[in-house]
């Protein structure tokens, strides 16, 4: 049974790129936007990551916080990061525990590209499961989703 609107976050602690681990209880008090990519230099993920680092503002303002995670380990994600100057922490779920409990593993354990907004308390608000990582959810999209929380 995976996790869906109205309930309430799996917690997790994870290596960061950075170099520190991160954890999801940080974030208590503002909202964090939680994607789940399938891998580090692909081409969809690559394009997706990078719509949402050039409108990072539009997140900021809404004191909203991006975590992108993977299966992928540190090393990888820092080059990756490196490579595109990403400005939020990529995650390295190498045991896929984490996309686990969200629901995000696909029938033979491959990642689906996935987003979930979880709220100030928590509380997840929004949840997207892609059924084929082809396209993933436009930054309008979800910062129409931020705009409907209580603040």
């Amino acid at each position: 049974m995976s996790v869906g609107v109205g309930d309430q976050a799996p917690s997790f602690t994870l290596p960061s790129t950075g170099g520190n681990p991160v954890s999801l209880s940080e974030f208590l008090g503002r909202p964090v936007v939680l994607v789940f990519y399938p891998g580090d230099d692909t081409p969809v993920c690559t394009k997706q990551l990078n719509s949402y680092n050039d409108d990072l503002a539009q997140f900021d303002a809404l004191d909203a916080q991006v975590l992108a995670i993977s299966a992928q380990n540190i090393d990888s994600h820092e080059k990756f990061a490196g490579k595109h100057g990403f400005k939020f922490p990529l995650l390295a779920d190498t045991d896929k525990t984490v996309a686990a409990a969200y629901g995000t593993l696909g029938p033979i354990g491959f990642p689906r590209r996935s987003v979930f907004i979880i709220d100030s308390h928590g509380v997840i608000r929004y949840a997207h499961r892609a059924i084929a990582g082809l396209t993933f959810r436009p930054v309008g999209e979800l910062i129409d989703v931020l705009l409907t929380l209580p603040h």
